[in-house]
């Protein structure tokens, strides 16, 4: 059901109030802190600044001489930072998902850091964070071809925003150094009246009617207030750029959290299929998409609430909602805090940068350094005292001496009581001023404290004839310490940038074979599709996805890459001495042109290349793959390679016939053992048809032999019985 336009009024007036009593919460504790920010920064930068507040009145009238050490520390600790720059780095976070596409979002970052000229945004936040103690950058979703009205593709840019500390600010209960915890924020830009006017009024982005522009303005004209304002925190009493007409309106963040449902439906193959409730705009799309994975054998496997975080966006003024500008792109607030040192105490967020504590010793040395030319310059050498008779109408002459340089300079003669000329000489001499011996001990004193404050000690950086790499080395790193904590903390901030990105590069990145612009660590290009299908095991898959898998974004503080090949450099030129195979040392030999850097070297290195893609030490891209298959295609044949060739056929002929030779015999003489053991046989069956014959012969006869033996033995029994019979006769 589509919102009515007085449920939309009272929703945006709800949304203002709402924002403008967070904001108060936020910034009320801040105002002093930031305040502090931006006079540090001022202190740094601007010239007179050392002198602003009480102690510029107090030297009004006198030298005010700025020596500005905290400058160059602040510029030491630029340069360290940018020789060892701070890179992202996608990992994979399980074992389901692959190396190269955190590879492939590690190119893709960088290539969006490039073409929004994202380095940039990291070196004012730094520079910002080390000089006062804060500074931001945001990420921002953008139309890749502004002009094409057909194109609808996005991409990240990382915007710089300046004066952070007076423009950044999350709620009050955000207690994260990189403010993962807000749960909303803003972003405070000034305008002119007239630009105010163009963005605002009815020609402007918002969409405000021009009339109510008009009323509102003529109503504040006739107030004598002016045009409301978005509140900001005060600025010094000095200010560069700012002017009463300038305007004030805000971007204004804020975390909403909604329920959402995710589906699975697996295949009869085991393929699942998963989305979200909130992908779909309306439920008969729902409907339809389900539908359509029933008909093609899809179950539903199981369904699981979820909370959804997303971020709505608003441009707000001091009196209402100028601008609703709906979801973006991501789960988090696209604003990236940097603080160079950050405490809390007392429950408040405190922030400083590197010249906070240095600030009332820098001022005592120019205050001691000002003091101390003014007595100079005061009385900077010893005057004579002359009578006015004596110096009569040459006054001129002395006067005009220190700049003509005059020499020689006319006194009149003077005269005694008794009328005798007297040898002129000056009545007496004006005495110079001492210098205190305090002043001079101060003066050092401070400035030692100042460079241990600072951490520039002169001693520490010079380097020393006849002293090793190591001790230089370990000079260095007494340095760096320094500088660590800065270091260490653009590292946070620069894990929460890729956080945020990669939130982004999910629902902006999903198209299928769009091209994208992929750089190297090198700073190398090439383009790499999204979203490729490849099969795996019967399963397609697909590559090149921000949406597979799961990973973990590191942030790596390390050596500029053209440090870093220096260093690979000079170590494999040492290496180079101990290596005695000509491959070996030539491959050695080619990875050192390859990092050298000048002027002409190009030709070589792509020679260089070549010759190491032949040695199948450098994986040849696209096009020298092709350029190596075409040239083995066309390759014409050696005549010596051919000659070896035919004599190499020639021998595997005839090691082919011997070969048979040797078979046909085998099998002959595998014959003959054949035939022998078929005769063998024969004769082994003869013998045993004899030894049966015997056999039954044997068995006849011991059968007839049994069978007499019997006949035998009835008739002795039969004897026996008839001898019976004649005995029993008798007896009776």
């Amino acid at each position: 059901m589509a919102e009515t336009n007085d449920a939309r009024d009272a929703r945006l007036q709800k949304v203002h109030a709402r924002a403008l009593e967070r904001f108060d919460r936020a910034y009320s504790p801040q105002r002093d802190i930031r305040l502090q920010c931006a006079q540090d920064r001022r202190f740094v930068f601007v010239p007179g600044a050392q002198y602003d507040g009480d102690l510029g009145e107090q030297f009004a009238n006198r030298a005010r001489f700025e020596i500005n050490k905290v400058h160059q520390a602040v510029v030491r600790t630029f340069s360290e930072y940018r020789n060892n720059r701070v890179t992202v780095d996608f990992r994979p976070a399980d074992d389901d998902t692959s190396d190269d596409t955190a590879d492939f979002l590690d190119g893709m970052y960088r290539g969006d850091e490039a073409d929004s000229g994202g380095q940039e945004a990291y070196d004012t936040a730094f520079e910002e964070g080390v000089a006062g103690g804060m500074g931001a950058w945001r990420l921002l979703s953008c139309y890749e071809d502004e002009e094409d009205e057909d194109d609808e593709r996005q991409r990240i840019q990382m915007v710089p925003i300046s004066d952070a500390d007076q423009s950044v600010f999350f709620d009050a209960d955000a207690k994260r150094y990189d403010k993962a915890d807000a749960k909303c924020a803003w972003v405070i830009t000034g305008m002119q009246d007239d630009c105010y006017e163009e963005e605002c009024g009815e020609d402007g982005a918002s969409g405000v009617e021009r009339a109510d522009y008009i009323a509102r303005k003529a109503m504040a004209d006739k107030s004598g207030k002016g045009l409301t304002s978005f509140d900001r925190v005060s600025r010094t009493g000095v200010f560069d750029w700012f002017t009463p007409d300038v305007i004030y309106v805000a971007e204004y963040y804020e975390v909403e959290m909604t329920k959402d449902t995710v589906y699975v439906y697996r295949s009869p193959t085991d393929e699942e299929e998963k989305f979200k409730r909130s992908e779909f705009a309306a439920k008969k799309e729902l409907d339809e998409h389900v539908k359509e994975l029933t008909d093609q054998g899809f179950t539903l496997a199981r369904t699981k609430k979820i909370q959804a975080r997303k971020v709505h966006k608003y441009i707000i003024d001091g009196n209402r909602v100028i601008e609703d500008c709906g979801y973006i792109a991501g789960k988090h607030i696209p604003i990236v805090p940097y603080y160079a040192k950050r405490q809390i105490v007392d429950g408040v967020e405190r922030v400083s940068g590197r010249v906070r504590l240095a600030i009332d010793t820098q001022r005592l040395y120019n205050m001691l350094v000002s003091m101390l030319a003014e007595i100079a310059a005061d009385s900077p050498k010893e005057k004579p005292i002359f009578t006015p008779a004596q110096i009569a109408r040459h006054e001129a002459m002395w006067a005009e001496d220190n700049v003509k340089r005059y020499p020689y300079l006319l006194v009149n003669e003077t005269f005694d009581g008794a009328g005798n000329v007297v040898a002129p000489q000056p009545v007496g001499y004006t005495k110079a001023p001492n210098i205190p011996p305090a002043l001079a001990g101060l003066i050092q004193l401070v400035g030692a404290d100042l460079q241990d404050m600072l951490g520039a000690n002169g001693e520490q950086q010079e380097v020393v004839s006849n002293i090793s790499a190591k001790a230089i080395e370990l000079i260095q790193n007494r340095l760096d310490m320094a500088d660590f904590i800065f270091m260490d903390n653009l590292k946070q901030s620069m894990r929460r940038a890729g956080e945020i990105w990669l939130s982004m590069a999910r629902e902006l990145y999903d198209e299928d074979d769009r091209p994208m612009r992929i750089v190297g660590l090198d700073g190398s290009d090439e383009v790499a599709k999204l979203r490729q299908p490849m099969d795996d095991n019967g399963k397609t898959v697909y590559t090149n996805d921000p949406k597979a898998g799961k990973f973990k974004v590191t942030a790596d503080v390390g050596p500029s890459f053209t440090t870093r090949r220096d260093g690979t450099v000079r170590a494999l030129t040492g290496v180079m001495q101990y290596v005695e195979d000509p491959q070996d040392k030539s491959v050695l030999t080619g990875v050192v042109i390859q990092n050298l850097e000048g002027e002409g070297l190009q030709d070589v290195k792509d020679y260089w290349r070549k010759k190491m893609v032949a040695l199948g030490v450098t994986k040849p891209n696209e096009e020298e793959a092709a350029e190596l298959d075409a040239a083995k295609a066309n390759q014409k044949p050696d005549p010596q390679a051919e000659f070896l060739q035919a004599e190499a056929k020639k021998s595997l002929a005839l090691a082919d016939k011997a070969r048979a030779d040797t078979e046909a015999a085998l099998a002959k003489a595998k014959e003959s053992e054949a035939n022998a053991a078929a005769l063998l046989v024969k004769i082994d069956m003869a013998r045993i048809d004899q030894v049966l014959a015997l056999a039954d012969s044997l068995l006849e006869e011991r059968k007839h032999a049994d069978s007499t033996a019997l006949q035998v033995a009835q008739r002795q029994q039969q004897a026996m019985q008839g001898m019976q019979q004649q005995d029993e006769p008798a007896a009776a």
